[in-house]
Order: structure tokens, then C-alpha cells, then sequence
């Protein structure tokens, strides 16, 4: 089956690229899990697309990397989250939300997927690794307030 990446798998390959599987892994496993969509003529548009998203995104050499890290440790990101009477979050702090607090702070846009983090369902001051590249990567100090 002809699929197109929309995420990185590994041993497959990056978001963009159009690959050939076995029907089973297809249905079973990537199409499911979001990670590809089926080919087609109307998808190999979308193709320039995630490609354009991804390099956005792409750290582009070990400089770069560590360019990024001097940045995004020296300053604390906070995250707003709404609340309950017992400080306790209504839901959790997700890889969307860091990114997008991480964006707003610093100005760098992080793939989620680089990010390792802690369930975070209290407010508080926690640690988050990023994996910027395969030599370099980042912790932060993320700092859960109440908000919203």
C-alpha cells in the first residue's frame, strides 16, 4: 500500500515522505495511529506542505542545536492551566501546551515529539527534557501556574 508520512517512524522514515507497506501495517498500525494517510493525487499536494512544516521545525546542525538549548535554558517557561479549589488541574499539562508556552516565550518552535516530560497535574516547578539533536539536549524548567 502507498502511504505518505505524516509523522517520523522509525526504520520508515520522516513526515513527508511517500512510502510502500504491507496492507496489514498500513491498517492496522499507521493509518489508526495518524501517523501516514493513504496516496493519492489530491495527498501528493499536502506533501509540500508537511515539508514546509517540518523544515520549519528542523534543527540544522549541531550549531544550531546548541544555539537553541543556550536559549531555551536560561529563562523559565510558564505554563497557565486552570485549576481547581485543591490546586489540582483540571485535566493535565500536555506536549501541546509546553510547545506552545515554549513558542511563546522564547520565540523557538519544538516538535512535541522532542520533548519528554512528566504527567503534570499539579501546580509546581518541573523538569522537561528536550532532544534537540542526537548530541545535544535541553532541560527546562517548566513552572506550572495557575491560570487561565
Amino acid at each position: 500500500m502507498k502511504l505518505i508520512l505524516t509523522r517520523s517512524v522509525n526504520g520508515l522514515g520522516q513526515p513527508g515522505d511517500v512510502v510502500n507497506v504491507k496492507d496489514g501495517y498500513a491498517r492496522n498500525f499507521l493509518l489508526p495511529g495518524g501517523q501516514a494517510i493513504a496516496w493519492s493525487e489530491g495527498g501528493e499536494k499536502q506533501i509540500e506542505g508537511i515539508r514546509r512544516a517540518r523544515s520549519a521545525r528542523e534543527i540544522r546542525d549541531l550549531d544550531h542545536a546548541r544555539e537553541i538549548k543556550a536559549s531555551l535554558e536560561k529563562s523559565p517557561i510558564t505554563v497557565n492551566a486552570k485549576v481547581g479549589a485543591t490546586g489540582s488541574l483540571f485535566g493535565s499539562v500536555t506536549d501541546k501546551d509546553l510547545v506552545q508556552a515554549i513558542k511563546q516565550t522564547t520565540g523557538v518552535d519544538i516538535d512535541r515529539h522532542r520533548l519528554k516530560a512528566p504527567t503534570i497535574k499539579k501546580l509546581g516547578t518541573y523538569s522537561v527534557k528536550a532532544s534537540l539533536h542526537a548530541q545535544v539536549a535541553a532541560t527546562l524548567s517548566v513552572q506550572v501556574v495557575a491560570g487561565k
